[in-house]
This record gives C-alpha cells, sequence and structure tokens, in this order.
C-alpha cells in the first residue's frame, strides 16, 4: 500500500542526523521533529532507528553528548557536531550528491 511517507535509504540516516546537529546543539526528539520540518513531512524517523544511529554516531566519535534541559523541562541528551564528525559530514554530502548526479543522469538517459 503506497504511503505519503518516504522511507529513508539505508546509510542516508547518518548524513542526515550530522547536517541537522551541524545546524546547532539539539536533543533526539528535536532531531526528528527538524528532519520531518525541513523536508516538509516527507522524511519521519522513528524512535527506533533514531536512537541507535545517535548511539552509534557518538561512539564514532561523531558526535558529543551532555544532559541538559529541553524545552518542556525534563532532562534531555543534547549533540553537537565534533571536529570529527564535521570533516565526515563533508564527505558524506560529497558522496550523496555524487550519487544523486549519477541516478539524475540514469533517470534522463533516452530510451
Amino acid at each position: 500500500m503506497p504511503t505519503d511517507k518516504s522511507d529513508l535509504l539505508q546509510g542516508t540516516l547518518d548524513m542526515l542526523i550530522l547536517k541537522i546537529v551541524a545546524l546547532g546543539p539539539v536533543h533526539g526528539y528535536g532531531i526528528s521533529l527538524r528532519i520531518r520540518q525541513i523536508s516538509k513531512e516527507v522524511l519521519n524517523v522513528q524512535q527506533g532507528s533514531l536512537y541507535p544511529a545517535l548511539h552509534r554516531l557518538e561512539k564514532r566519535g561523531w558526535l558529543q553528548a551532555e544532559w541538559g534541559e529541553s524545552d518542556n523541562g525534563r532532562q534531555a541528551k543534547f549533540y553537537k557536531l565534533s571536529a570529527k564528525g564535521r570533516k565526515q559530514l563533508t564527505e558524506e554530502e560529497s558522496n550523496w550528491n555524487r550519487l544523486a548526479e549519477a541516478v539524475g543522469l540514469i533517470l534522463k538517459a533516452a530510451q
């Protein structure tokens, strides 16, 4: 059954998280909201995918985290991009742009 929401290609979630965190420190739920808002409600990251990805990125040293208070007064883990994460984001964006261009060329090919 078709859906209005798009599933994320495997491997793109890390890049999207890094990009959102590069915009400024944010907690997990905020990352999910920003992805949904910026994508105009097309992309929806479920908690079951988001939080394992955040832990993975933190373990790789791409994200730094510290506890703080969210807008609703609850304790939340806020993430920010490390220098290593900034470098990785640049690499991921370059790879993504190259892939998108290649797919675009294939889609434009005459039959």
